[in-house]
């Protein structure tokens, strides 16, 4: 994997792609920040050592002609993982590209609102601070170990401010989750089987290996009534629920933007 940036980029479609073979188990090798010919010809070298596919998001044109000759000559295939979608845009908007690497890495208006969305999250995690819940774009709640507070980081890293609030067994929602207007409200829920195997996995962790506790915290029928007193909530108080018993936070927070999309819609219309 060959960048002239972090080498976020290249790291993903490779990690995605290479999901899909079962049987692969690949070694990867990553080159980043590489924008001139002697950190190329360092790259070339380590090609050299360890032949395989490349990976490449390289901007500089004498870069890339240098890699993908190397790459010939090794006989290894070098794929530009940028170009298919950079040449439809360019034949859709009919300009010309920039040209400069990292651009996506720059400290713009963007990068500070994305910041500022962590540091919100931070500060709004597990009912913290619940009078700020109305400067949030989107609230979590849910019981314990729903996923809340990572779903929420990722979010935050996206650029939306999340926040989240845990629902305890025996105690009522807090009155300013109740009253909210206009951030969106979105239930988790797990399968109850599951978020016990979950729960005892964090009980084990917390009192040292000993998973003998009789905590209602991971009792299957008391588990069971908490999930169903949550979704009672949700659907009383007209907020969407997301089931995360086999979605990954990122499968979860995609099912959120989605969400957030078409309350935004319903908010303006």
């Amino acid at each position: 994997m060959v960048s002239d940036a972090t080498g976020e980029t290249v790291n993903s479609v490779a990690r995605a792609v290479l999901s899909q073979f079962r049987d692969v188990e690949p070694i990867e090798h990553a080159w980043t920040l590489v924008r001139t010919r002697g950190h190329m010809d360092k790259v070339i070298a380590g090609i050299e050592a360890y032949p395989g596919p490349v990976l490449y998001t390289l901007i500089n044109e004498g870069l890339r002609s240098r890699l993908t000759d190397a790459c010939r000559r090794i006989g290894v295939p070098a794929i530009s993982v940028l170009d298919p979608v950079m040449h439809a845009l360019v034949s859709y908007f009919d300009v010309a590209t920039v040209g400069r690497p990292g651009l996506q890495h720059e400290m713009d208006a963007e990068y500070f609102s994305r910041i500022e969305a962590m540091n919100f999250a931070m500060a709004h995690d597990d009912g913290q601070q619940l009078s700020g819940l109305k400067d949030a774009d989107v609230v979590l709640t849910g019981v314990s170990r729903t996923s809340k507070t990572p779903t929420c980081i990722y979010l935050a890293n996206r650029g939306l401010r999340a926040a989240n609030v845990p629902l305890v067994p025996g105690v009522p929602a807090p009155a300013e989750l109740l009253s909210l207007k206009g951030p969106l409200v979105i239930g988790l829920t797990k399968d109850p089987m599951r978020l016990v195997q979950v729960r005892k996995n964090r009980l084990r962790l917390l009192i040292d290996g000993d998973d003998d506790d009789e905590s209602t915290y991971a009792d299957l029928e008391a588990v069971k009534q908490e999930v169903a007193e949550a979704r009672r909530l949700c659907s009383r108080m007209s907020w969407p629920t997301l089931d995360v018993t086999r979605r990954s936070i990122e499968e979860t927070a995609a099912a959120v933007f989605t969400l957030l999309s078409r309350h935004r819609r319903q908010v303006v219309s």
